[in-house]
């Protein structure tokens, strides 16, 4: 082993958390570019509802709308402040934009890396494949816990101008539900990345996981005899108990508990499997 590898391996060891710190280090301008996209978001539908949420024009407009419409967007609470943040923001755009970063980060911190040929000279350099695996995931979870906090604070400062009449409850609920959707998602685009090592396909994993919970529950809101559907959904799980106006439920804990369990089966998966170092 020569001298300048030696090196190398002893410095990633000396520092606490290596492959956080520099995950971090290359995406933080991603990172803004996210953050400036929910905030105009949020920004610009907000501030809308103080004028219209109970204009009788408005009403009217939802009341045109096909019911299974409407029942698929979630707008039937709609002209409530709750029901217009979550039929708005969180459950619909502020959604696209999360989910889109998620599957982004998640099908890229292994099978990207591997497609680029620059896994073999991270491995190389004395770290493990569990903490490759970790790290870089932590990084990701760090980046949505900051776009989740910035949704709560700008939901909380735009509450009482916006009359919104939201608890504070229910805006960390429903920050708390966008973080959970996007962690999954994240965890799904890396558990197949770890396991299969190909980027497109780790990205529709982790798309499709959104795509059909989005899906389920908008089938599920259609008809009772569909409601079993609900079950099978992530979306479901974090606003079916509608977080943004009753505050927390149990059912939310279950986008945490799959994360977990996708992200076991990653490390698990990417330390069995070969690849060329």
């Amino acid at each position: 082993m020569s001298a300048t590898m030696q090196s190398s391996r002893t410095a990633v060891r000396a520092r606490p958390l290596p492959l956080l710190r520099r995950q971090l280090a290359e995406t933080w301008r991603g990172l803004i570019g996210w953050s400036l996209g929910l905030a105009g978001v949020v920004g610009m539908y907000l501030p809308l509802y103080s004028t219209i949420g109970g204009n009788p024009e408005f009403l009217a407009i939802i009341e045109s709308l096909p019911p299974e419409l409407v029942a698929a967007l979630s707008y039937d609470q709609i002209t409530t402040g709750a029901g217009y943040t979550q039929g708005t923001v969180h459950g619909l755009i502020g959604f696209v934009l999360v989910t889109i970063a998620a599957v982004g980060w998640g099908s890229s911190i292994i099978a990207g890396d591997e497609e680029r040929g620059t896994l073999e000279l991270v491995l190389a350099h004395g770290v493990g494949r569990t903490q490759v695996v970790l790290e870089r995931f932590a990084a990701i979870a760090l980046k949505l816990i900051a776009l989740a906090v910035l949704l709560g604070l700008m939901v909380l400062g735009l509450n009482e101008p916006a009359a919104l009449e939201l608890s504070l409850e229910g805006i960390v609920a429903g920050s708390m539900a966008l973080l959970g959707v996007g962690l999954l998602t994240a965890a799904v685009g890396t558990m197949t990345g770890a396991i299969i090592g190909r980027r497109s396909i780790a990205v529709g994993a982790a798309a499709g996981v959104a795509v059909l919970g989005y899906a389920l529950n908008a089938l599920g809101n259609q008809n009772p005899d569909l409601e079993w559907m609900h079950v099978l959904s992530p979306y479901f799980w974090a606003y079916g108990a509608a977080p943004l106006a009753d505050g927390f439920d149990p059912l939310m804990g279950l986008l945490y508990a799959v994360s977990a369990v996708a992200l076991t089966v990653a490390v698990i998966a990417f330390r069995r499997r070969d690849v060329a170092v």
